[in-house]
């Protein structure tokens, strides 16, 4: 089951929004204000949520965490400061685990962007998050902190449940042996009557070495031809323009065929 994304006192629409962004790029839509500083709706939540427009459209407000909780069995608050209350302590991806096995409706509250939860607030959880980070520099924003627990929840999704992935390219097969052996020796045509492998004790480890250098990348039949281009480029004298392609000549019609003048091949 999804969880809520509850919101205590936010205090800037444009914060609301992002989070409400942040929440719609990973299928969470239920968000729950606590007590908005300036009010709710806000006109500069729908600017900075980017389009997820759905999100704020059905955000409930309550007067207290209390009441925006109160269906929840499993509440988690995102902290970093235990603040003195004794509660188990988990990262974003071990809370999520145990939302995405346990029955039940599952909120993950968040503080107001200066101070974050009070201790009061965090009293209500049955256990705190807390995001692994720089101790010497421990600021996330509100979207920041909403998008990695959102984030986290997604990876647990399964089969059709699961949010689409980017799109992988096409990569294409690793050239045959033959190919690479024919760029090889294109190469070594080219550098040594013009003396590359110098001295000559060293032509064989030379030679060696570029054979490991081309055959390293797995280089596909596309890459071959085109390093090939290069080096018959690489020949041609300067300013010489390329030779034309000759396109292979059509196959002869079929016997009983007809051309284009209507007599046929016979």
């Amino acid at each position: 089951m999804k969880p809520v994304i509850v919101l205590v006192r936010p205090q800037l629409g444009e914060n609301i929004g992002k989070a409400a962004r942040a929440m719609l790029n990973f299928a969470l839509v239920e968000m729950r204000l606590v007590s908005p500083r300036d009010g709710w709706p806000n006109p500069s939540a729908g600017p900075a949520a980017a389009g997820a427009d759905i999100v704020l459209e059905q955000a409930q407000v309550f007067e207290t965490l209390a009441e925006a909780v109160a269906d929840c069995p499993h509440v988690y608050a995102t902290t970093v400061r235990k603040r003195g209350v004794t509660k188990p302590v988990l990262t974003p991806e071990a809370a999520t685990r145990e939302i995405h096995a346990q029955p039940g409706r599952s909120a993950i509250i968040f503080g107001p962007e200066r101070s974050g939860l009070e201790t009061d607030d965090v009293a209500l959880a049955r256990a705190i998050i807390t995001v692994p980070i720089n101790p010497e520099f421990g600021s996330l924003n509100l979207a920041q902190a909403v998008i990695l627990c959102a984030y986290e929840w997604s990876k647990g999704l399964h089969n059709e449940n699961a949010l689409e992935q980017p799109p992988v390219e096409e990569i294409l097969p690793p050239a045959p042996q033959e190919d690479l052996e024919g760029l090889i020796g294109h190469l070594d045509s080219l550098l040594e009557p013009r003396g590359y492998y110098f001295p000559e004790a060293r032509a064989d480890a030379t030679r060696r070495t570029l054979r490991t250098m081309l055959t390293k990348p797995a280089w596909n039949h596309l890459e071959v031809r085109t390093m090939r281009g290069v080096l018959s480029a690489l020949m041609r004298q300067p300013g010489v323009p390329p030779p034309p392609r000759v396109k292979p000549a059509p196959p002869p019609p079929a016997s009983g065929a007809k051309d284009e003048s209507g007599n046929t091949g016979d």
